[in-house]
This record gives C-alpha cells, structure tokens and sequence, in this order.
C-alpha cells in the first residue's frame, strides 16, 4: 500500500514537473494577452467599448482546475468544437448565446454563466433534415427559430435544444419558401416575419406556421424589394434589409411602407453589402456592412451617428460579418464570419430614449 501511494505521489509529481516544464503552455498563451480595441468615445457621454470574443467551446467552459491540467498532458487535452462559418446570433433570457452555423449545418448554444456548451443538428435526419441554418429569432418562451436557406424551412427548437417541429415543410419533403433568410418574431402578437429572399417578399406567419399574408415584390419602388434579406421587428415597426436595392426599408407590422434608410456611393453611411440588423435600447439601427467590415449605427431618419470596425483580423475587425444582435443589457453581439467568432460590445447610452428612437 505504502508502495502504491508512492507511485501514485510521484506520478502526479513527474507531471507537475512536466507542466512546469512545459511553462504551462495554455496559461502562457493566456498571459499574452491580445490588445482589445480603445473605447470609442461618442456624444453625450455613451460609449462603446469591446467586451469579448467567442470562438469556441473552450471560450465558456471556465479555467481547468491543476488536475484537470495533468489529465491534459497525460490523456491529452480534449477537443473543443469550434465556429466554421457562423451566420446568425441571439442571446435568450438566461444570457445564452445562440449561433447558426451553416459551415457545420449547426445550432451553436453557449451558456457563459453555466459554462456549457451544446451543439444541435439534423443535417443525418431522412425526413426534415436542416442543412444550412440561417438566421435566428427568439419567441417569449426561449424557443429557437432558424431559416434553412437550402433546405426552405423554419425549424423550431425547444430551449434544451430538442426538436420541436418545422414550419413550411410539404408533403413531398420540400420546402414552401424559396430561400428563407431573415426571421422576427413580434413580441406582441406572436406572428413571425419572414424574408424569401428570391421571391422578394416577407410572409407573415401564425404561432402555428399558417401564412396570414405576404407583402413586397421584386422593383426599387418602395415597398419592393430586390434581395431582402434579414429583418427585426420591435415596437410594430417591421425593419427589413432590401440588400441589392442597397436600403433598409421600414413597415408597420401589416405590411405598410413607412420608410427608408441607405443609399449606395462613396459615403461613409453609403450600403455596399448591408446584412444584419439590430436594435439598441436607445432605438438606433444597427446595420452590418459586409463589404466594409464595419458596423453602422443610424438614427430613426436614417442620420449616420457612427460606425465601428474595419477589416482585418485583429479584435475589434471583422472579415465579412454577418448576424448582429443586442440583448436587453445593450450588449452589442456581432457574427465575425470569416474570422470565425462573434465579437462582443458593451454600449453604454442614455438609456432614457436617446435620439431617433422608434415611436
């Protein structure tokens, strides 16, 4: 016995001195710690300043413990599922992080607080396969709902994550719409707002999937659409992105013309690649620029307030962002595509209903 503890003392010894050997080869990455954007200082005193990155399972899962650390060296670390070409994001109730991920044809669901992490599919199922999730909304109750572009369905997921049904699934096995890209779900009624985007229309749907109408068709008048692709909805205003007519167009939640924001030319505020939409608490417009790397920040009558980030690599970069999404903190969550994260933002504003604020 006395034997058999020695052994067991100079085994974890011998990869104590291995870590140390190796200068804990993790905490040292740690330590060199990457340069995070300065505070962009704005008017009235609001700011935005960076908050974090995300990449992987191993961004949530917490500091291993030392012995967690040896297991490591001996067994060799685990392997962490990763971001492949993220697309769409929303933050639940509990601070759950959801993100498409039509690279994977996955759902990713990160939970900071518990720090777990859960990937859900059904790219293998034979019937209601998804294939390439889109974009993302929420309703009351945390249910998921996600566009598969290819597949022309909405599938819907409980909050664990289990597979609840799917809207505009035929009898054949194909899909009703065309190209479903954008998804909102009106707080108030409970309809759901969908961008098809090759048929140019938004289709207004029931709590049970049943279109109740549509509205839009392909032109450059207003009210039409060339390429809509995703959309919000709060307050009754219906914001859709009408990505080749270069605007965001605004409509009540009937389907009516109320107004437009963006125009295409050499302006800072100009639309080159407009993609995903958002809402701070102030009511101004978040508006990702795919072509530029940045993201935009419009006022209610279209006034550019200010924008952020640029191409590149680096915190604070983005390389052909996507989905954009802020929570009831104003934490400002952007789908950093091709560089393979979501990069978050903490705006710090008036909180009193700032200027352009919805009615």
């Amino acid at each position: 016995m006395h034997t058999m503890r020695l052994r067991k003392a100079a085994w974890v010894l011998s990869c104590a001195v291995v870590l140390a050997g190796n200068g804990f080869a993790a905490s040292k990455k740690e330590q060199r710690a990457v340069a995070a954007p300065p505070d962009l200082l704005l008017e009235g005193g609001r700011k935005l300043t960076f908050d974090r990155a995300l990449a992987s399972e191993r961004d949530i899962r917490g500091k291993p413990g030392f012995f967690k650390k040896i297991v490591d060296v001996v067994a060799g670390e685990a392997e962490y599922k990763a971001m492949v070409r993220p697309y769409g994001v929303a933050v639940d109730s509990h601070g759950r992080i959801i993100v498409t991920d039509p690279g994977i044809g996955g759902i990713h669901i990160f939970d900071p607080e518990q720090h777990k992490y859960k990937l859900i599919g059904r790219r293998e199922k034979s019937k209601d396969a998804m294939l390439q999730p889109q974009c993302i909304a929420l309703d009351a109750g945390d249910n998921i709902y996600v566009t598969d572009s290819k597949a022309g369905k909405i599938f819907i997921f409980e909050p664990s994550g289990k597979y609840k049904g799917v809207f505009g699934s035929l009898k054949r096995g194909e899909g009703f719409f065309k190209r479903p890209t954008g998804i909102a779900i009106d707080p108030e009624t409970q309809r759901v707002y969908v961008t098809d985007t090759l048929r140019d229309r938004v289709y207004i749907l029931d709590s049970h999937g049943q279109v109740l109408k549509w509205f839009g068709q392909h032109g450059e008048a207003n009210g039409e659409f060339n390429l809509p692709t995703e959309l919000l909805i709060k307050n009754g205003i219906v914001a859709v992105v009408d990505a080749m007519n270069f605007r965001i167009q605004l409509f009540d939640r009937n389907g009516a013309f109320q107004s437009a924001i963006g125009n295409i030319g050499d302006a800072e505020d100009a639309l080159f690649r407009p993609k995903g939409i958002s809402l701070d608490s102030e009511s101004h417009i978040y508006l990702v620029e795919g072509l530029s790397g940045t993201v935009q920040v419009f006022d209610r009558e279209g006034e550019l307030l200010y924008f952020f980030g640029q191409r590149g690599t680096a915190l604070g970069q983005f390389q052909l962002p996507a989905g954009v999404f802020i929570d009831r903190n104003d934490r400002v969550y952007v789908v950093d595509s091709y560089n393979r994260r979501v990069q978050v933002f903490q705006y710090h504003g008036l909180k009193t209903g700032g200027q352009g604020a919805m009615p």
